[in-house]
């Protein structure tokens, strides 16, 4: 027997199956819905403006405009009537907001160690009593702004379900009698019961987890499984809910209701995910909270020394924290730009305080450390069989396929420069493969079963099954050769993994894949990655992602539906591709071009974006604690105090606005 080894072209990952075409993917016709990026610009801005927070965060830059425009329009000499009215518009939205705010950060308070925010809260407290109403504006408006727009990334959990929510399977149809000529009924996929005969139409969702009973083609899975297969259904195939089905009608048997089904387990996986998220404390609030402290220890320190509350005043107004309540916002704005313009969308601005310092980084197999398709990797053909024969001839019939197979078989052809002979018919039905004559012969392309059916006397030329797809072809009736497709690993991907530890400290690695364990321990033995886990359900993932992340930062890279768990559950969770709603929403940060280049650009803007809001916060902090013990001396007032805090807030905001300035060379990792 003739076996030959293509090298591998720049697609890898198999598919499965060659009795059916693709299915379309979720999301098609009445299930579509807008890109990611599209989904995070409109619903994080609809989230920030009705929130309170947010409301009050444009009520208050609006009273600051105002203001600034009636004080400018106002002579310097007018009435004390004159000068209240400009602050009107001040104090109204210091009044109206700073108040509540004021007592939800008390609240706070009590639950933690404080930080940014309560320092913030005193801050307002003691501007109004200086009467410095635009300096208690702006406080309030910097403390309501940050409030809104965490409330705005924290909209990913209710957003994650409500996006699997979309994509549910809602419909199903049930068969009268024991097949669709007797008459079928719509009805909820709520409504099912086990035993029903269901009919599942082309390229819709299986509503429950069930048995095919009549009917040959194909299901999409990969969306729930996590391997890369459009899997063959015919009687006696297991089918999962949430499932797209090719372009075959299938009949199948319920084996259990919608809410016990695959599907509905996932959405609980990724529920208890959301619920049980361990606690995030934000920069501002580590730095914030022994600051905090240091500040109100001097300004009473000094009230203490001079019997003068004036020094308290003081040192808490040069004391404001500016440079963490907006100095390290608008580094993490500027990094949210940098990374849209790598084609990175930012989903929980959060992660990037820890993405470029995690110790673990955990891959699923598909689409990541893969590409997600198929390549021919292998040719065993029958002694006296010609190789490039028979893949020229397959190749002539595979242009005409959709399945995920055929592209794969054509571009190997076409990297051995194999001239295509003529084809004079093509067909392909579900359960039957590819048939058809090339240059005056019958050439199949199917599966061992099928080739059972046509050439009996030919099982045993076959190869022993391997991980993997393959197809078998026939030439007149008779076996000629099988093909072979492999989940190759993207080019780039083993320098990538030796690339994270040596330059970003990461100091483990593995993958987590749905996906057979032979087939995973391949891909790692390609890559460098010795830990492996494979074959393992959404909740297998979670409960790793979980124990790894309660001893230090992890970053989870996935690209489906079963991966939205874990990434939930993880310091870090990105999403590679647009692939799916839900994946997108679960994730913090979504690399719309799926390539790993652009992960590593993500680490390196989040590690510069913490360095550079460190430098930010911790300057301005230093140079405000030289103020405050200035202040407690009595060498500071509040109003010359005001002035030195706001030549500080400039200079911390200009250092921080540096992170949208990309450097020449963002990213160490050699293409």
């Amino acid at each position: 027997m003739l076996v030959e080894t293509l090298p591998p072209g720049d697609d890898g990952n198999m598919d499965t199956g060659h009795d059916s075409p693709r299915a379309e993917p979720p999301g098609a016709g009445a299930l579509s819905s807008p890109s990611p990026a599209e989904n995070h610009r409109d619903g994080a801005l609809r989230t920030f403006v009705a929130s309170r927070q947010g409301v009050l965060a444009i009520a208050a830059a609006l009273a600051i405009v105002v203001h600034l425009v009636l004080r400018a329009l106002t002579d310097p000499g007018a009435s004390v009537t004159g000068e209240w009215l400009t602050r009107a518009p001040l104090i109204a939205v210091v009044v109206v907001g700073g108040i509540p705010l004021i007592v939800e950060v008390l609240r706070a308070a009590v639950r933690s160690a404080g930080g940014a925010d309560m320092l913030a809260a005193v801050s307002i407290v003691t501007a109004v009593a200086l009467s410095e109403w635009l300096v208690a504006a702006i406080i309030v408006l910097m403390l309501s702004g940050g409030e809104a727009l965490e409330a705005a990334a924290s909209r990913r959990a209710s957003a994650t379900l409500d996006a699997l929510a979309r994509r549910r399977p809602a419909i199903a149809h049930r068969l009268r009698g024991s097949s669709p000529a007797e008459g079928v009924d719509e009805l909820h996929a709520d409504e099912v019961l086990v035993d029903d005969l269901l009919l599942v139409l082309p390229h819709e969702l299986c509503p429950v987890d069930g048995e095919v009973v009549d009917g040959d083609g194909a299901m999409d899975e990969s969306y729930l499984t996590g391997e890369p297969y459009v899997v063959p259904k015919s009687p006696g195939s297991q089918v999962l809910s949430g499932a797209v089905n090719g372009d075959a009608a299938l009949t199948i048997r319920a084996e259990a209701l919608a809410a016990d089904s695959r599907y509905a387990q996932i959405v609980g996986v990724l529920r208890d995910a959301e619920e049980h998220r361990p606690p995030m404390r934000r920069l501002a609030d580590r730095l914030g909270a022994w600051y905090t402290v240091v500040a109100l220890a001097l300004g009473v320190l000094g009230w203490a020394i001079s019997g003068d509350p004036t020094r308290f005043l003081a040192v808490v107004v040069v004391a404001t924290p500016c440079p963490l309540l907006i100095g390290v916002p608008v580094a993490i704005i500027g990094a949210i730009s940098l990374a849209a313009k790598r084609g990175i969308i930012i989903r929980n601005p959060a992660m990037l305080e820890d993405v470029g310092r995690v110790e673990t980084v955990m891959f699923d197999k598909t689409g990541t450390l893969t590409y997600g398709r198929p390549v021919l990797t292998e040719i065993v053909a029958r002694p006296g069989t010609d190789s490039n024969d028979v893949l020229a001839a397959a190749a002539a019939v595979e242009v005409y396929s959709r399945h995920p197979l055929a592209q794969a078989v054509v571009d190997a052809a076409a990297r051995r420069d194999l001239a295509t002979p003529p084809l004079s018919s093509v067909t392909e039905k579900p359960g039957a493969g590819l048939v058809g004559e090339v240059d005056g012969r019958l050439l199949r392309l199917t599966n061992r079963r099928g080739l059972a059916e046509v050439d009996p006397e030919a099982i045993d030329l076959l190869p022993e099954s391997e991980a993997g797809m393959e197809s078998i072809v026939l030439i007149d009736d008779r076996y000629a050769a099988t093909l072979r497709f492999r989940d190759e690993p993207r080019a780039t991907a083993g320098d990538f993994v030796a690339h994270l530890p040596r330059l970003h400290g990461v100091t483990r690695m593995m993958i987590i894949s749905g996906d057979r364990e032979a087939e995973v321990r391949r891909l790692a033995d390609k890559v460098g990655i010795s830990e492996v886990y494979g074959g393992v359900s959404p909740e297998g993932k979670l409960a790793i992602v979980r124990e790894r992340t309660a001893a230090g930062p992890t970053l989870f890279l996935g690209d489906g539906i079963n991966d939205a768990p874990a990434m939930t559950a993880a310091t870090a969770g990105v999403a590679f591709g647009a692939t799916s709603d839900v994946t997108s929403e679960a994730a913090d940060a979504v690399v719309l071009d799926s390539s790993l280049e652009r992960l590593d650009d993500l680490l390196h803007i989040g590690r510069r974006m913490r360095r550079i809001a460190l430098q930010s916060a911790l300057g301005g902090m230093a140079a405000s604690t030289v103020g405050m013990v200035l202040a407690v001396f009595g060498l500071l007032s509040p109003l010359a105090g005001a002035i030195a805090q706001e030549v500080i807030d400039v200079l911390a905001i200009l250092n921080s606005a540096r992170v949208v300035m990309a450097p020449p060379k963002l990213s160490d990792f050699d293409r």
